[in-house]
Parts: C-alpha cells; sequence; structure tokens
C-alpha cells in the first residue's frame, strides 16, 4: 500500500484526528517564536523516561555502585535521542505515525500480533504508573496500597477535560509536572552533597560496567527502563499537531524545531534519572545501605541520611508527579496504537478504563495476595515486559526511516544508519541477555555461563 500523501485526508485516516494540525506554527516569525510552537510534544516524550519504572533501576544503581553508572543512562539517554529524532522524521516526512506505517507496510497477521505486543507494552508501562502512584498515596497520606492502585483510575477525568480543552493544556499540565519533579530532586541534589568530581567521572563509561556481572545486570535494566516503546508511536503522531507548511522546505525546518524540542526535553529526563542514582550514592552508598532498591526504603531513610525532615516527602511528591504525567501520555499512546494498527476508536472514556483496568487489576490482585512487599518486583516485572516488546518498535522504525520509497529526500544518510542500527543491536542484545537471566533456570544459567568462563550474575 502507499502512504497517503494529501494533506485533505478524511478524519479518520491521519492520526489523533482530533487534535492533527491543530497549533498553528506562524510562518514569518523568529526562531524563537516558531520553537516556542512546536515545544510540547518532546516533553509528553519525556515523560516515559522518568516514570516509576525508571526509579527502581535507578536507585539500586546508586545505592550499590556509587556514580559509577551515570554513564549507563547518560548513554541510554542519547540512544533515546536518536530514536524520538527518527519518530519525528517519520512522522512529519510521511503524515504517518509508526503505527500506521506498519499497517501499509505488513500483512495484516504481522499488523494484529504488532498491536497485540505494543498493547501489553504499555499495559506493563501502566502498571508501573499505577504501583508507583499508589506507593507514593501511601507514602504521603497512608492510603493502602490496593486502594491507592484504585484512586488512580481517577485520572480519568483528568486525562477527559484536558483532551476537551486542547493539546496545549495536556502539554502545559506536563510541563508543569516536570518541573515539579525537578524541583524536587534540585532541592534533594543540594541537601545530599554530592562529591562533584565523582559525578563528573561517573559520566565516564568503565570496563567493569561490562566485567562486573551484577553491575552489568543493573546497567542492561537502566536502558530497559529508559527506552520506552510506546514513545516511538506517541512522538511520531504528536509531532502532527503542529500546522506547518506542507513543503518539502516546510518539513524540513518542522523536523529540526521538534528535534530541539525533544533533545531538550530528554536533557529533563538525563537530570532527572541522573539525580535519583546520583542522590541513591551521595545518602546510600557510603553510609553502609548499599542494598536500598525498594522505594518505600527510599523514602524511609532520605531524612534520617540527609538530615533535612521534608527530604522524604519531597521525594514522594516527585513520586506522584512521575505516576501522574505518565498516565497522560499512556493514554494517547494507547489511542495513537489502536486507531493506527487496526482502525479501532473508541470513546476516550472508554478506551482510558480499559488500560486502567488491565493495569489495576494484576496490581491489586497481586499486592492483595502476596501483600505490599512486592511492589518493587511488580515494577521490576513491568520492565521486563517493555524489554520484550522494545524491538518490534524499534526495528519497523529503521526500516521505514531507511526507506528512500517511504521517506523521499528525508531518508536517513549512511551515518545515522549506522548509530540506529547500532543502537538497535544493542538495545535488542541487552534486552534479550535480561529476558534470559531473568526467565531461564539457576541452574541453566550456571551452565551457559560457565561455558563462557563468566560468573552468573546475581539480583
Amino acid at each position: 500500500m502507499t502512504k497517503p500523501e494529501s494533506t485533505d485526508e478524511p478524519a479518520g485516516a491521519v492520526s489523533l484526528p482530533e487534535v492533527h494540525r491543530s497549533i498553528l506554527v506562524p510562518v514569518t516569525a523568529s526562531f524563537w517564536r516558531k520553537l516556542l510552537a512546536f515545544s510540547g510534544p518532546g516533553y509528553l516524550v519525556a515523560v516515559g523516561y522518568m516514570d516509576p519504572g525508571n526509579w527502581a533501576t535507578d536507585l539500586a544503581g546508586g545505592a550499590q555502585f556509587g556514580y559509577t553508572l551515570l554513564s549507563v543512562i547518560m548513554i541510554s539517554n542519547l540512544m533515546a535521542i536518536l530514536l524520538q529524532h527518527l519518530s519525528i522524521k517519520l512522522g512529519i516526512a510521511t503524515g504517518r505515525d509508526l503505527a500506521q506505517a506498519c499497517r501499509d507496510q505488513y500483512s495484516k497477521p504481522t499488523v494484529w500480533m504488532l498491536w497485540i505486543l505494543c498493547e501489553i507494552g504499555i499495559a506493563a508501562c501502566d502498571l508501573a504508573e499505577v504501583v508507583g502512584s499508589a506507593i507514593a498515596l501511601q507514602l504521603l497520606f497512608g492510603i493502602p496500597l490496593v486502594w491507592g492502585c484504585v484512586i488512580t483510575a481517577a485520572d480519568v477525568l483528568a486525562v477527559l477535560l484536558l483532551q476537551s480543552k486542547g493539546f496545549r493544556y495536556i502539554e502545559a499540565l506536563v510541563i508543569t509536572l516536570i518541573a515539579t519533579i525537578g524541583g524536587c530532586f534540585a532541592a534533594e541534589l543540594f541537601w545530599s552533597r554530592p562529591g562533584v568530581a565523582g559525578i563528573l567521572l561517573g559520566f565516564i563509561p568503565q570496563t567493569q560496567i561490562v566485567t562486573n556481572p551484577n553491575m552489568l545486570y543493573v546497567s542492561i535494566g537502566i536502558i530497559g527502563a529508559t527506552v520506552m516503546p510506546h514513545n516511538l508511536y506517541l512522538h511520531s503522531s504528536i509531532v502532527q499537531t503542529r500546522k506547518y507548511v506542507q513543503d518539502a522546505g516546510g518539513k524540513r525546518e518542522a523536523i529540526k524545531f521538534a528535534t530541539i524540542d525533544s533533545t531538550v526535553a530528554l536533557m529533563f529526563a538525563l537530570f532527572i534519572n541522573g539525580a535519583i542514582l546520583i542522590l541513591a550514592a551521595a545518602a546510600f552508598h557510603w553510609s553502609g545501605h548499599q542494598d536500598v532498591a525498594a522505594i518505600q526504603d527510599a523514602y524511609k531513610l532520605l531524612s534520617p541520611m540527609l538530615g533535612v525532615g521534608v527530604a522524604s516527602i519531597l521525594f514522594a511528591v516527585a513520586l506522584l508527579a512521575s505516576g501522574q504525567n505518565s498516565t497522560l501520555t499512556g493514554t494517547l499512546a494507547g489511542q495513537i496504537v489502536m486507531e493506527g494498527f487496526v482502525s479501532i476508536r473508541l470513546r476516550p472514556w472508554l478506551r482510558r478504563l480499559i488500560t486502567r483496568a488491565i493495569a489495576i487489576v494484576p496490581a491489586v490482585c497481586v499486592i492483595g495476595y502476596f501483600g505490599e512487599s512486592k511492589t518493587t518486583q511488580l515494577l521490576v516485572a513491568s520492565q521486563v515486559v517493555l524489554s520484550m516488546q522494545l524491538g518490534f518498535a524499534v526495528w519497523p522504525l529503521m526500516r521505514f526511516t531507511g526507506s528512500k520509497t517511504k521517506m523521499g529526500e528525508f531518508v536517513n544518510p549512511p551515518w545515522i544508519k549506522i548509530l540506529g542500527w547500532t543502537t538497535t543491536a544493542i538495545i535488542i542484545v541487552l534486552n534479550a541477555k535480561l529476558l534470559f537471566d531473568t526467565f531461564m533456570p539457576a541452574t541453566v544459567l550456571k551452565a551457559v555461563y560457565g561455558q563462557l568462563g563468566l560468573p552468573v550474575p546475581t539480583e
């Protein structure tokens, strides 16, 4: 099938038709005014890189290994910047989001398989957000986790209200919540007084990250938690909310400004993830609390360790803002993949209730049956599920943006192809290893690692 070229498509043929090209970009404005007009989608995407699913891996990395894994967070962020740039190019150059492009290219069985895998990934991400928000409500107000999970369903009303007002309102709320998270962690870093020299050295990759199996295991978890598959679908759609000139020059300019927006927003995500790891390192690593990995444990220890009573409260406030922020983008991603892959349109409230139920039911069941001590395992499990789906999003993105037929003059140049496919290979191999280590029986792991002459990684 050929991709649609007309800008006057029927409503159902464009991505997110209710907001498609709804934000005007002034043609003759200055650089800064145009950048402001394009700013917003990058921050919605950045939310996925700082959601509660990242917190457990960042906390574990800082508590166990100090500042060493800051380089892994930085490399993960650079991978994310590249992949989101390719998503932008696909959406702007073709007028199709990644889900629609898959529907155009692949057979119906393949499209349905990709859709189901993507929905599972979104549900897993939503599970992390439900659990993260519930933990924050418990820490702040003493609400039991089971009821906290149920309360998070109320965000359906907030999403519906914002969607009815316009896309800029969603972007404004997301940016406000990101600023709240950033402000909380800026204060935490001030109180923890981390060593500047140690932080700078932490951004330099060390060979021990690969040679130390436990360090490598946490590093893989950080990469798996950082690059979110549904963000690739989301970004290729929401860049089309801008109304710019639909010729080669206009598209080239749109790609430039949207990439600046995305890169700046992802640098905020780098700050947040780096701040969590630095805080864990400064507060726990050198104080005999290297085993801290659970969010609840970090909350209890922060104020005593830093000597500031409000430190734990700000930590929980940031967690709540992170969880609620992610639910907004999860809803949009769910709508995009459902409409893009299989052309199913549901009323927004029904779509939101379905995704919320898929996330809340397993969270409530596990917490109710096993107790509240299993929340960290739930967060880790959600990241493993995301890892399983990641390759199925990155691979078609690289294929489509490398196709002259689809992209025309915007096709990836050779150096981008090399970087992109290298990134894809790293992500797929590392996540395959994470899945192998997670699901293989201990006896099989010992045998395989023994044959390779490697020590078996431990939790």
